[in-house]
């Protein structure tokens, strides 16, 4: 009787065992998330880019938006912006003929005009913090949408304003012209189209 007691404890806790591991690993099985990423590149376009990017504006500008209304409270964001400009000049316009020997140790280069290479809103670093007057969720985000556009626009407009395509010029004179100089060994003009 006492042997068969045992052999009973034994097969109670092997049973016990194997539904609590059983139940374990279905549990595991079906609530356990796993994810799988799957992806197709594709190259549309590839692009030769020889500007020479010789300025870059980082900017902060704090921009408030108020719509002003007749019955209803009015509408108003602020919206403190971060983003920044960069201003270079396109080398790949710059032709055979727009280098001129002036003498044996000198040269004279025509480069084209400063341009923006591009400009950019940092979203990571912009924040809103105020909206009032919108009732839903969607009027929120259009104007959320609609200040993050006027701040890019603003963006580039300031950085014009603060002169960053004279900058650019200025640049080109300080890292273009010693860079040319080295290389071609000679004193070296910089003249802008």
């Amino acid at each position: 009787m006492r042997s068969r007691n045992i052999f009973t404890i034994i097969i109670s806790f092997a049973t016990v065992a194997f539904f609590a591991y059983l139940f374990f690993y279905i549990k595991r099985e079906t609530f356990e998330t796993k994810t799988e990423i799957t992806e197709d590149v594709m190259i549309e376009k590839i692009t030769n880019i020889g500007r020479l990017e010789l300025v870059k504006y980082n900017m902060k500008d704090v921009i408030e938006k108020k719509e002003l209304r007749t019955l209803l409270p009015d509408r108003k964001i602020l919206l403190v912006a971060a983003g920044e400009v960069a201003g270079c000049i396109d080398l790949t316009k710059i032709k055979k003929q727009d280098i001129e020997n002036v003498s044996p140790d000198s040269v004279t280069v025509y480069l084209p005009e400063p341009e923006v290479c591009y400009f950019k809103l940092d979203h990571k670093r912009s924040r809103v913090y105020d909206v009032t007057g919108a009732w839903f969720s969607t009027d929120t985000k259009a104007m959320v949408e609609d200040i993050y556009k006027v701040a890019e626009q603003r963006i580039l407009e300031n950085a014009k304003e603060m002169d960053i395509l004279g900058k650019t010029r200025e640049n080109a004179f300080v890292i273009f012209k010693p860079i040319l100089e080295n290389i071609s060994g000679k004193k070296v003009g910089i003249k802008f189209k």
